[in-house]
């Protein structure tokens, strides 16, 4: 691992972001907060365990179409590349991907959660010693631009799997991916992982599981909230609920609010009504149609489509 790992935030500008993320969703008529901030070290712990859950097909599915067709998907990144990996978490896939690796590869993995993310790109380093390993504390939602030491003038491709894309309406979506156009630069690839439309039944499953694992991991940003913005949520009064909203195409994970209350973060005090949401996550289902036109209207052309006996997901190669 390159020893000079870098970070893009001190924790104390974290700290704020997140201060002032809370307060402006919270100040919303209709409350939201960002599903970035899942993924401190509790919030990424309880998400590998959602990846294992029964439940919840896409992980594993997933896995099913890489371990199928990982060669074709190395053989298009090709050899002498940087693979970089917005919101990295514990890169269980990628490991997969670096074993297919050609020669010459480096990886950037990037996340958000700045302890979890520097053990995991040690644990990747150890396993990996012929490939240059340099972690990314940053949020891939703002412009990055790599620092000089992560830049061997390799091509760049980024590495965008468990159809992370689809938790960002549209407009946030094509942002994105236009930062991820800017990043790779012309010549650049993105191999991406989606998911697909399918029975409405199988989708709030997923992301309501029986053994409550989901819940935890969305009652976590309270917690959260509670331990480092000093907020006074009574968070036996909330509870977890996940819908399909048919005409927006995407699942909704909310946290309900049992009872009138009042909670505090800060100086700053916030009423609910009894039945009163906040809005935590968004995870849009596309057609392969559909989101090959997104990519393309921020210049990524179709390579290539994956996907899984049952069209539940589907992973693409786009060259820029």
């Amino acid at each position: 691992m390159n020893q000079h790992s870098l970070t893009t935030a001190t924790e104390a500008q974290a700290i704020e972001e997140f201060r002032s993320d809370v307060l402006q969703g919270l100040s919303q008529r209709c409350k939201q907060l960002s599903s970035k901030y899942f993924y401190d070290e509790e919030g990424s712990r309880l998400f590998d365990q959602i990846c294992e859950l029964d439940e919840y097909y896409v992980t594993r599915t997933e896995m099913q179409i890489m371990e199928r067709h990982v060669e074709e998907m190395a053989d298009a990144i090709g050899a002498n590349s940087m693979i970089i990996e917005p919101g990295a978490g514990s890169s269980l896939k990628t490991r997969l991907l670096l074993e297919h690796a050609a020669p010459g590869t480096s990886y950037v993995p990037i996340d958000i959660s700045r302890e979890h993310l520097f053990r995991c790109a040690e644990r990747i380093a150890l396993e990996f010693p012929q490939i240059n390993v340099t972690p990314l504390h940053a949020d891939f939602c703002q412009s990055i631009d790599l620092p000089p030491e992560a830049d061997n003038g390799q091509r760049r491709v980024v590495y965008f799997p468990g159809s992370t894309i689809g938790n960002f309406e549209v407009p946030l979506a094509q942002r994105i991916l236009e930062q991820i156009a800017h990043l790779v630069q012309p010549d650049g690839g993105l191999l991406i992982g989606f998911d697909l439309r399918k029975d409405v039944n199988v989708l709030e499953r997923a992301y309501d599981d029986r053994r409550g694992v989901t819940a935890a991991f969305n009652m976590n940003l309270l917690h959260r909230i509670n331990n480092e913005l000093g907020g006074t949520f009574d968070i036996e009064n909330f509870r977890h609920r996940a819908i399909f909203n048919d005409r927006a195409s995407r699942i909704e994970m909310h946290l309900i609010s049992e009872r009138e209350q009042t909670a505090r973060v800060g100086d700053h005090q916030f009423h609910f009504e009894k039945g009163e949401s906040i809005c935590t996550e968004y995870s849009h289902k596309y057609s392969i149609e559909d989101f090959s036109d997104l990519l393309e209207g921020v210049g990524f052309q179709e390579q290539q489509i994956w996907i899984d006996p049952r069209k539940y997901f589907a992973i693409g190669y786009y060259n820029l």
